[in-house]
């Protein structure tokens, strides 16, 4: 329960620029449903279950269970701009707040809204702060949104924030749904509408190659590859050319766990430790409530903590790990509350099965040869691959990212060797050829084009069945997504890796499925608009995609320059001279220093990067990995500190602080 200090705070923020005339903030108590609600000058949005609201004259504010954290909802009547009216919101929400501005961008004008503008303010590392601004301007009116509070409660809280965030629209606004539509057949036309909307964007973003592939009513009708394998050469990607797909293996590995239940060796409903006892997790009263649905339904309160593989993980690390992670992985939200992505619950997921088909075998060895026997071949995905070494020596993508002055360039493939002993997670190579015969499969509800029902429907759409929400019109199932946003259901999932982002899309209702893979970080941008851009051609929408990628791309080129102004380059020798030579941490491992006449090099073992410094407002001294797919929001950002007379390097995630302490 809420004390009464913090609701005389809320009333004093959102009455302290009122007159003795407007009426005293009014609050609303936390409901067990999501609830509609509005502010004064009437713009709309939804306040998630569980979370309170404060009305004001000119302000709202809602709050979540956890009261670090505000979400503070404001209408301006008069502002000359942006910036404007969000300085304007801040005198009303919290007049104290002195934040310098950092970055103005654009965003894509939608939802109803006729200019929406994103700012971002400055923190420093230390404060674990939050700061997440938009400016929305309807005519001549204004409604500024801002999200205070802590990293950790916006990372736990993701979905309920993004609820509100995506939900908030102007007056009167009719969103736009394609229900009850007929999709227009993908002829040529509008394939060609598709294939020319990714060049163009391509180019806008900086993304080197593409691999794309569409299908139709069980037929192939467009498979190929836009632009080239890797920056420098003109070898073209092809519909054979080789991408990571990152975390589109959770719903492969998922299918292995259907198939498993046709077969009488698995029951959804089942505990995870009758079936592999050795199964734990950091809280017993968790590790009991886990039933097999669960492995991958991003619903048991484990919050992501993917630092620990990503910095500790050697050539020679075993399937084990993943086990032996999550037994030290406490939930930090009740089962079934919010929406928290963990890597290493589907990892197992994708491990317990494999060890199901093979128990004699070593768990790596055994979830190889399931996935191989009971999906890629009776899929003929026979171009899919865990083994790195085949795809390095093949037809394959290289990995780009932006560099430290945001031009893409090839990047080493060090860091993803990482995620191998985590692979039922994200560690799949497929090709376009080979991954529409998945999305194909997925629309044929598990029925192969020879006949043959490799899953049953019923277990094949158990993966789909909506779980917890991850955002408004959004659900997560089994390693696949649910997206009702406009109005017809389209069942997806995104991957992500250094230098590679895919997506598989698939619309049952239309029978249209889609496959788009990119070799660079930035490929990120192209995932939702080429979405966007499939139903805008199926149900002619309105044109909104090209606008989506273009402000993607303007607002990313613009932090990436102000970021750099805060860079030195090569870091100061001071700071460099400073470091120890070598740093341990229980959880990540070791880090070597590697000093040289540019700076200097952090080599966590199994990849490495050159580093520069940043001096923080609160004044610390940060040191940021800058390599391509490990720099800006991708890279690793580790501050001084020092404790006990030893040098230490902290780093964080949204829940985690780790400390590395200087090898003496």
């Amino acid at each position: 329960m809420r004390s009464a200090v913090y609701y005389v705070w809320i009333t004093i923020a959102l009455c302290g620029l009122a007159s003795a005339d407007q009426p005293p903030a009014s609050t609303t108590e936390a409901k067990a449903v999501d609830t509609a609600a509005k502010t004064a000058y009437g713009a709309t949005f939804t306040l998630p279950k569980s979370w309170t609201l404060v009305t004001g004259p000119h302000a709202i504010v809602a709050t979540p269970p956890e009261t670090d954290s505000h979400i503070a909802i404001v209408d301006i009547d008069k502002a000359t701009d942006a910036k404007a009216a969000a300085a304007g919101a801040w005198a009303h929400y919290r007049p104290d707040a002195k934040r310098p501005l950092k970055l103005i961008s654009p965003l894509a004008a939608r939802n109803g809204w006729d200019e929406r503008q994103s700012l971002e303010y400055e923190t420093s590392p230390n404060e674990r702060a939050e700061i997440d601004v938009e400016a929305l301007r309807k005519g001549g009116h204004w409604t500024v949104i801002i999200f205070d509070g802590s990293q950790a409660t916006a990372e736990k809280r993701s979905a309920a924030v993004g609820l509100i965030f995506d939900s908030l629209r102007p007056q009167g606004y009719q969103r736009e749904t394609f229900a009850g539509r007929t999709p227009h057949p993908l002829d040529k036309a509008r394939i060609g509408a598709l294939t020319s909307f990714l060049r163009s964007s391509m180019n806008t973003v900086g993304v080197p190659g593409v691999g794309v592939a569409l299908v139709e009513h069980g037929k192939v009708v467009f498979e190929g590859g836009l632009g080239v394998r890797e920056l420098g050469k003109s070898t073209p990607v092809d519909e054979h050319t080789l991408f990571m797909i990152a975390s589109n293996t959770k719903g492969m590995s998922t299918l292995l766990l259907a198939e498993l239940v046709d077969e009488g060796k698995l029951s959804w409903d089942q505990p995870v430790t009758s079936v592999y006892p050795a199964f734990r997790l950091g809280s017993e009263a968790t590790t009991r409530s886990v039933l097999i649905k669960h492995l991958v339904c991003a619903c048991t309160g484990l919050p992501r903590k993917d630092l620990e593989w990503f910095f500790n993980t050697h050539r020679d690390t075993p399937a084990t790990a993943t086990f032996d992670q999550l037994a030290k992985t406490e939930p930090t939200s009740a089962f079934g509350e919010v929406y928290q992505y963990n890597n290493l619950m589907a990892s197992a997921a994708g491990y317990i099965g494999g060890h199901l088909v093979y128990p004699q075998r070593e768990l790596g060895a055994a979830y190889d040869s399931a996935m191989q026997e009971k999906v890629f071949d009776p899929l003929q995905m026979t171009e899919t691959t865990f083994d790195m070494a085949r795809v390095l020596a093949g037809n394959h993508a290289s990995p780009h990212g932006d560099d430290i002055d945001g031009k893409p360039a090839v990047a080493s493939m060090d860091s993803n060797y990482t995620l191998m002993p985590y692979r039922p997670a994200g560690g799949a190579w497929s090709t376009a050829h080979d991954l529409i015969k998945y999305v194909q499969n997925e629309l044929a509800l598990g029925k192969l084009p020879n006949g043959r029902q490799l899953v049953s429907s019923k277990n094949i759409l158990a993966r789909r069945a909506r779980g917890v929400p991850t955002g408004e019109d959004t659900y997560y199932g089994m390693g696949l997504k649910e997206d009702i946003t406009w109005g017809v259901p389209v069942i997806h999932h995104g991957g992500s890796m250094s230098g590679f982002k895919s997506d598989i899309i698939f619309l049952p209702d239309a029978g249209v499925g889609a496959v788009l893979l990119t070799n660079a970080d930035d490929g990120y941008y192209l995932l939702r608009p080429f979405m966007r851009r499939l139903l805008e051609v199926l149900y002619d929408g309105k044109p909104e995609a090209v606008g989506e990628v273009n402000a993607s791309a303007a607002t990313n080129q613009a932090q990436v320059a102000e970021f750099r102004k805060r860079l030195a380059v090569p870091p100061k020798a001071q700071a460099v001279a400073a470091l120890a030579a070598s740093y341990d941490n229980p959880e990540l491992g070791h880090l070597s220093v590697h000093r040289d006449r540019e700076g200097a090099v952090f080599d966590f073992g199994l990849w490495s990067s050159r580093v520069a410094t940043r001096d923080n407002d609160d004044g610390t001294t940060s040191f940021i990995t800058i390599d391509p797919t490990l720099a800006g929001d991708d890279g690793a950002e580790l501050v001084v500190a020092e404790s006990v007379g030893k040098r230490n390097l902290i780093i964080r995630d949204g829940q985690h602080e780790y400390i590395y302490t200087e090898v003496q």
